[in-house]
């Protein structure tokens, strides 16, 4: 599900080929191998990296009580110091992420952990949220990243708050929102690699336009909703890429068979 493109020669200058090998490995270790399937969900990627490696991870996974959890992060930076401090805050939130604390408490102790062994010029773009399969309940706790799409028969809109990227300050702090899905309805979450695309003219791809593509597409398919949203930036940017774009999609409805490992 990891699609990358060939780095330049300044990407991987003074890197040896078996060494961006092992990169790319542990890079997509952060990663999840597959959907998550339940009787009334689905939620699935699409990853497509700036260079060989890059700064933005993911996961999802079962919580204790049933429910799930998603985030979503973007590192500053590109290449293969993108990398490593993806590696690093991606094993800080792995020790968070499972405890059932609310994604505001969740990103909260993200950021302070991040801060205990700061890096110069380095931080971190998350995102957090909580689904409850039972009642379609969906918490999100965002810190600087794009905010969440709404998908229904009503059309695409944003939901959510914003927030100061994590590892920052450490008087930082992060809202909560709520939101019943009703069945069918999705969610996509984005790094801003995807709005922020631009074409040979220096126009980016911009919110406004992903809001209407969203609108107009069909997300019945998780999977190829996701591949026509990255065609659709492909063709208006003609191939130029100047970040990673990452975006995660959660859709509810009751045609879902489910898979045995909901980690």
């Amino acid at each position: 599900m990891l699609a990358s493109y060939t780095p330049t020669s300044e990407q991987t200058s003074g890197f040896s080929e078996l060494v961006m090998g092992e990169a790319c490995l542990i890079q997509k270790l952060l990663l999840p191998r597959e959907p998550l399937r339940g009787p009334n969900f689905e939620i699935t990627y699409l990853l497509r990296t700036f260079g060989e490696i890059g700064g933005d991870f993911l996961d999802y996974f079962c919580l204790p009580d049933g429910r799930l959890g998603i985030y979503v992060c973007d590192v500053v930076g590109k290449g293969v110091p993108a990398a490593f401090y993806a590696a690093l805050a991606a094993g800080t939130l792995r020790s968070i992420k499972k405890t059932g604390e609310e994604p505001s408490a969740v990103l909260d102790l993200f950021n302070k952990r991040l801060l205990v062994r700061p890096i110069p010029c380095r931080y971190c773009a998350s995102q957090y949220a909580m689904f409850d399969p039972e009642t379609l309940e969906l918490r999100v706790a965002n810190a600087g990243l794009p905010l969440v799409l709404y998908l229904s028969e009503s059309g695409c809109s944003t939901m959510g708050e914003g927030g100061i990227p994590s590892g920052l300050f450490d008087f930082a702090c992060y809202d909560q929102v709520s939101f019943r899905l009703a069945p069918g309805d999705a969610v996509l979450f984005t790094t801003d690699g995807l709005s922020e695309a631009a074409n040979e003219k220096g126009e980016q791809f911009g919110k406004e336009r992903l809001l209407d593509l969203c609108a107009m597409l069909d997300y019945s398919a998780p999977d190829v909703f996701l591949h026509s949203i990255f065609d659709a930036i492909e063709e208006f940017t003609g191939g130029r890429h100047s970040d990673d774009m990452t975006a995660v999609v959660l859709k509810t409805g009751p045609t879902f068979a489910a898979t045995t490992d909901l980690r």
